[in-house]
């Protein structure tokens, strides 16, 4: 490590110490939503919020080894995930990308301070992880779209004040063509966030009704027709580093004080017990190798393309293996602490957002692997 990311580690850890993140782990009310956004606007201004991002657009044009070192503190010091972060990670490099220079001086300031809230409107109930298949139409007349449809899996969208949105505008295409992506107003007439109660107790994902609801074309990202290849800049975005950094910490950080619970109540003694823990270290090492092989890769200027489902893949499978362990292991006080069972159910949604463990076990074998596609 370079001694300028040693500095910038230091600069972090220092301004974290003085600027103590609010006690909430996920917003479940308006209260605490206002809060966490209150809380991105401190850390905007301490110059904390999307060091990715280019000079230019707000950020510090961060290189990689520093956005991972960004996003390990991050967890160490248990700050909460910013109430902007889809805009930050996912609507700011779309913008870079694909929009026109007065979407990005409109839009992307107001991401940064947190001014703006924005959620991802892209699965459906009848397309979760085949995208491609959506339903959403959006009809042009003249200055305005008319979106109808339903949207699913959205997180935060009942505190969101913009969506992205990709829509179908040509009825007569199949799949991945005649598609769009649009800016949609969370306010707008006709937009209905319903938030879905999870089997954790929390309310972060919500299904979006949209009943006409006119959208100016101003608000088109990219060319119309082509929301697909807009779309895939996105979604690269969501599997990008940042989000597999913070998770290794975070796996880290369980799997000591797993060992330590163990050893704290005598179970180290069990062979058993023994054996599960080396199992749940190997997950957390081979987690760790993976990722540094990923960031020597970028930081050569590599693609990482298909392997990044590897990752993700891996991560899926390891945290949900190391929470049953604890519970296994632990027993009745793993019930009693709280933590080990909210983590049990909480994981089980990690292999499926980001993409399915089934679609990227396809994308390894087709893009990796080379194996023939099934017969349709």
């Amino acid at each position: 490590m370079s001694s300028a990311d040693e500095t910038f580690r230091h600069e972090l850890r220092t301004w974290l110490a003085e600027h103590p993140p609010p006690g909430i782990a996920v917003a479940t009310s308006p209260e605490e939503a206002e809060a966490l956004r209150r809380w991105q606007r401190t850390v905007h201004a301490g110059g904390w919020v999307g060091i990715h991002w280019p000079v230019e657009y707000g950020g510090r044009g961060a290189p990689l080894a520093q956005v991972a070192i960004y996003n390990e503190e991050l967890a160490r010091a248990r700050v909460p995930d910013i109430p902007g972060r889809a805009g930050v990670t996912l609507v700011g490099p779309t913008l870079m990308a694909h929009g026109t220079e007065e979407q990005r001086m409109r839009w992307m300031p107001r991401i940064l301070a947190g001014d703006d809230i924005w959620c991802q409107l892209f699965s459906e109930p009848g397309a979760g992880s085949d995208l491609a298949g959506l339903a959403t139409r959006a009809a042009r007349r003249g200055d305005i779209y008319v979106v109808t449809g339903q949207k699913v899996w959205s997180s935060h969208a009942q505190f969101a004040d913009w969506g992205i949105a990709l829509v179908r505008t040509d009825p007569s295409s199949h799949r991945s063509k005649g598609l769009s992506m649009l800016a949609i107003p969370m306010t707008a007439s006709g937009v209905d966030a319903r938030p879905l109660r999870q089997m954790t107790g929390e309310s972060e994902f919500n299904e979006v009704f949209l009943d006409q609801v006119e959208v100016p074309v101003e608000n088109l990202i990219g060319p119309e027709g082509q929301g697909w290849r807009v779309a895939n800049t996105t979604l690269g975005n969501e599997r990008g580093g940042g989000f597999i950094w913070k998770q290794q910490v975070r796996q880290e950080m369980a799997f000591e004080l797993l060992a330590k619970s163990c050893a704290g109540a005598g179970r180290l003694r069990d062979p058993l017990v023994r054996q599960r823990l080396a199992g749940a270290w190997i997950d957390v090492e081979l987690f760790r190798l993976h990722n540094a092989r990923t960031l020597g890769r970028l930081a050569r200027g590599e693609e990482i393309g298909a392997e990044s489902s590897l990752v993700k893949l891996f991560w899926a499978g390891a945290s949900q293996r190391l929470y049953e362990t604890a519970c296994d292991v632990l027993g009745a006080e793993a019930l009693l602490s709280g933590a080990w069972t909210q983590g049990l159910l909480s994981t089980r949604a990690n292999s499926i957002q980001g993409g399915t463990s089934e679609i990227q076990r396809t994308v390894i074998g087709e893009r990796i692997l080379g194996l023939p596609r099934p017969p349709v």
